[in-house]
């Protein structure tokens, strides 16, 4: 496969792998609770710290269980200002960095070399926190795209690439540039192959078209596919009587007796008054919907103009935002219907406003769902906008004006109308009845080829919220093991409980209770994991932090499949000869962990 070579990535290639793990620490005045609970780290996140060691804190806890990852970096236009700086510990990437530009600029022509020393890292541990079908939307202008498809290749696998889409980003005209920029990129990767994930990803919901109006029939598919196959090719009789052919250049979309078998289970939709070519109606339980397309346009999704405006409706109390072009929620929106589940985690690690998390609390407004986000900001405003945004978002926000939200769409023309104008009537109608109570107005209008109806209602004072809650974080000193007997910066027992299990199985840890006698923490398949520490120097140096008889005879009585015991502590009364007889590997702490896997 074809790599990209650029300059500091020898360097950089290994750099994820040696970046210290920090604690999460929660900070309670800058979080959100549910009402009567405790900021947990089993809520929705919002993290205020450098993003590359943020993703390495979340391994402990979240490694292979990030469903959907949504990042929207810096373009690297060569006006946003941004700086590389990460803590690379060769001395010729620190002194590159000490003579060059920083931040980046268009004067600065390595200014590619160091996007791509940033995004390496980063794109290593972002693939480790995905689960084994989750899914990386990331969005991208001309500038970088070329160069991120490659390293996402090289990452991921150039198997896993689903594809490249193009988002109408704005409707306007920028005469001042040699083409106008219309669209921004948008690339999707999965952890697996992309026919694992089509398996799993959901549809987009079905728009209601000429040849499926009639009751039941929306969602219904073409009997037909593309290129020929001779046994596909014969002829259909309608219930009319007609005698059809497969479209030119097509051929129907299954053999003949399959066809006979489905219209046999009443699972064949005759369009046009039974005129029309056959359609396929979904088996009971199917989704029905769409298959998500490569271009999505700004009528569907929102665009720039549009979420920077949502933004400043949302911080009525300020004059401007330090934000340029916000993604719309709707945008996000999407990505999190077609690649999540209703219990899903998202991740956005490059949180910037917080669309993300506005967009996962929309989502679950509206189908009660329990999905959670996880943001990390590494700028100042990351609590004075990213954090206050959701505060917002979640209570309501003071707003005087006309809310809208839109409530029918359909792509119409108006000979169409013409013909369909009383059904189209009849929705219409029922959307008043069913929904009218909710608005003070109703609005209909046609324009560019597109039917919408729209609910509008006039709030004085207050927008109301979405509901939902978040812990604000920020990372702790690095968990440095060889500190432990000093006493200096001691992690607390669950954060080291997490760091000393993940580096030992490379999984995360699930839920954890109290310190057990016995020390155990969690297990994976292969292993049991036992800790004895308290972040207590005088503790560690008495005898009760030791490995003794009493505590492996309580490893051996909990042990009941018989799996290989992992235990960790500053000493052990016991010789490793006769642990090991009992399938106990004994790991000593403050020393290097990596050892019991053979590193």
């Amino acid at each position: 496969m074809p790599t990209l070579d650029f300059k500091g990535k020898q360097f950089v290639y290994s750099h994820h792998l040696g970046v210290p793990f920090r604690e999460l620490q929660v900070v309670p005045d800058k979080s959100l609770p549910a009402e009567g609970q405790k900021p947990s780290l089993d809520n929705n996140l919002i993290i205020h710290g450098d993003n590359l060691e943020a993703l390495k804190a979340l391994l402990p806890t979240h490694a292979g269980k990030v469903d959907c990852i949504f990042i929207d970096p810096p373009y690297n236009t060569g006006n946003e200002g941004w700086c590389y700086n990460d803590n690379v510990r060769s001395p010729l990437m620190k002194e590159w960095l000490k003579k060059s530009a920083n931040p980046v600029d268009k004067e600065d022509l390595e200014r590619h070399d160091k996007w791509l020393c940033m995004m390496w890292p980063r794109i290593n541990l972002l693939h480790e926190l995905l689960t084994e079908n989750g899914s990386l939307w990331l969005t991208l202008d001309d500038n970088e795209v070329h160069h991120a498809r490659k390293i996402l290749d090289e990452v991921f696998g150039e198997d896993s690439c689903v594809g490249q889409l193009a988002w109408q980003k704005r409707t306007s005209r920028e005469n001042r540039a040699p083409l106008s920029p219309s669209i921004d990129h948008l690339l999707l990767y999965t952890k697996g192959l992309p026919d694992t994930w089509k398996l799993k990803r959901n549809l987009i919901p079905a728009e209601v078209t000429d040849e499926n109006e009639t009751p039941g029939a929306t969602g219904t598919i073409p009997f037909s596919a593309q290129g020929y196959r001779k046994n596909q090719v014969y002829k259909i009789t309608t219930p009319t009587g007609l005698e059809l052919d497969p479209p030119k250049g097509r051929c129907w979309g299954a053999t003949e007796p399959e066809f006979k078998r489905l219209l046999a289970e009443d699972r064949i939709y005759w369009p046009k008054n039974g005129n029309g070519r056959p359609r396929v109606k979904p088996e009971e339980g199917e989704h029905k919907g769409l298959v998500p397309n490569t271009l999505w346009l700004s009528k569907e999704v929102g665009d720039t103009e549009g979420s920077k405006k949502h933004l400043m409706e949302i911080f009525a109390d300020q004059d401007e935002l330090s934000i340029h072009a916000p993604k719309p929620v709707d945008l996000i929106e999407r990505i999190i219907d077609i690649s999540t589940t209703n219990n899903s985690v998202i991740l956005d690690s490059f949180a910037g406003s917080g669309t993300t998390a506005h967009a996962v609390l929309s989502a679950n407004k509206k189908d009660n769902g329990n999905r959670r986000f996880i943001l990390v900001e590494c700028e100042e405003y990351a609590d004075t906008l990213t954090a206050e945004r959701v505060r917002r978002v979640i209570n309501g926000y003071p707003f005087k004006g006309t809310q809208r939200e839109e409530l029918y769409r359909k792509n119409i023309t108006w000979s169409t109308f013409e013909k369909k104008h009383q059904k189209v009537m009849e929705q219409i109608t029922s959307i008043e009845n069913l929904q009218g109570h909710e608005y003070e107005a109703i609005k209909k209008q046609i324009k560019d080829g597109v039917l919408t109806v729209t609910g509008e209602r006039k709030v004085e004072e207050q927008a109301p919220g979405l509901g939902g809650s978040f812990t604000y974080c920020t990372l702790g000193e690095p968990i440095d093991i060889e500190s432990l007997l000093i006493g200096n910066d001691m992690p607390s027992f669950e954060a080291l409980a997490r760091y000393v299990f993940y580096t030992a199985t490379g999984q995360s840890l699930e839920k954890m209770g109290k310190p057990a006698a016995d020390g155990f923490i969690g297990e994976t398949d292969l292993f049991r994991v036992h800790l004895f520490y308290q972040p207590d120097k005088d503790w560690l140096r008495t005898n009760d932090a030791a490995l003794n008889a009493e505590r492996v005879a309580a490893i051996e009585k909990g042990n009941k499949g018989g799996k290989r015991a992992i235990v960790f502590a500053v000493a052990k009364f016991m010789s490793q000869k006769e642990l090991t007889a009992r399938r106990i590997e004994f790991c000593q702490l403050p020393y290097a962990v990596h050892r019991i896997l053979g590193d």
